[in-house]
């Protein structure tokens, strides 16, 4: 059963305090080279992505292997709290149910991170010290990203001191909306030099991608740039992830591995509540991206009403009975 602990890294795409370094680093070297490699790459059949997605979510599991799936998927949740009325209790209180999410049954593995604004790492670092939970911070003038650039690292250097190990960063839509894709990629790369020590998270906010093409140029894009994760979404528009948008995702680390021997994680977050909704998404990367992404290293769930259906499934095999929301805490 993987846990919080990190797997070693294949490699990195980042020198120290350089750019990122790969085998197709040369794409990089002027906006025109870097638009003509990501207009060329490969278009995206819609139409047999989304069968192949809904294809994929009809798979089965038994028991066995659903105990596993449900472990694992807790593992993997980032537990998010995201709202301007946060206080210290709430976050404090997230922490310690990512630290021990089932307190009448300590097998159950902790949550992978508790996700926060950067004004309440340092709470959130206290609440989960100890338990081996990360602390992921959004930034760069998170959810919008409408900020100057100053503006934005000084975000992320704040939160990296106060002790944040992830940074999930916001790329400027507009940008990359309007083809300038070489300002999106040095955000990202001076995003990643800000954020130092900690793994840097790339949220395209894929709902206001418009095509699926745009979804695949925004993965490579970001993976050029020395992300650790690409992530498809805020959490804060109407549409967020989905099977679809997250194999097309999955399809680009998998291909990016390929090319560079670089690996880069995947982070779907927004609209996955169920359990159900969390065995689709890891039959997605088994199949897709294979067994080494099956690790809480490689892949997250941006969740906040995730945890508790899993812990209420969990208990459910493990006791034959259905125990209901008024058996896990109210996040």
């Amino acid at each position: 059963m993987p846990t919080s602990a990190p797997s070693p890294k294949l490699s990195t795409p980042l020198e120290q305090g350089g750019a990122p370094t790969h085998a197709l680093g040369d794409v990089t070297a002027s906006g025109s080279t870097l638009r003509r490699f990501l207009h060329g790459l490969p278009g995206v059949d819609a139409v047999g992505l989304e069968a192949r997605a809904a294809s994929l979510g009809t798979r089965s599991i038994k028991t066995t292997a659903k105990a596993y799936a449900i472990d694992l998927a807790i593992s993997m949740v980032d537990l998010t709290t995201l709202e301007g009325a946060d206080t210290p209790g709430k976050v404090r209180a997230l922490g310690a149910k990512a630290a021990l999410p089932d307190p009448t049954d300590r097998t159950t593995p902790t949550t992978a991170a508790v996700c926060v604004y950067p004004d309440m790492v340092a709470v959130a670092k206290e609440a989960v010290a100890g338990s081996g939970v990360k602390v992921a911070s959004v930034a760069t003038a998170f959810p919008a990203g409408r900020a100057a650039l100053p503006v934005k690292l000084a975000d992320v250097r704040d939160a990296v001191a106060a002790g944040a190990d992830e940074i999930d960063m916001v790329i400027d839509r507009g940008a990359f909306l309007a083809g300038n894709y070489l300002k999106v990629y040095d955000e990202i790369v001076a995003v990643k030099e800000a954020s130092g020590a900690a793994r840097l998270k790339v949220i395209f906010e894929t709902g206001e991608l418009s095509t699926y093409d745009n979804i695949r140029r925004a993965s490579w894009l970001g993976m050029l740039a020395g992300a650790d994760f690409i992530k498809t979404s805020t959490g804060k528009v109407a549409v967020n992830a989905t099977p679809a948008n997250t194999l097309l995702m999955l399809e680009a680390v998998r291909d990016f591995r390929a090319q560079t021997g670089v690996q880069v994680g995947v982070k779907p977050a927004g609209g996955i509540r169920t359990t159900k909704d969390a065995v689709k998404f890891l039959v997605l990367v088994n199949e897709t991206a294979g067994e080494d992404w099956l690790d809480n290293h490689w892949f997250r769930f941006g969740a906040s009403s995730l945890l508790n259906d899993l812990l209420m499934q969990r208990q459910k095999l493990a006791t034959g009975r259905y125990s209901g929301p008024d058996y896990v805490t109210v996040d």
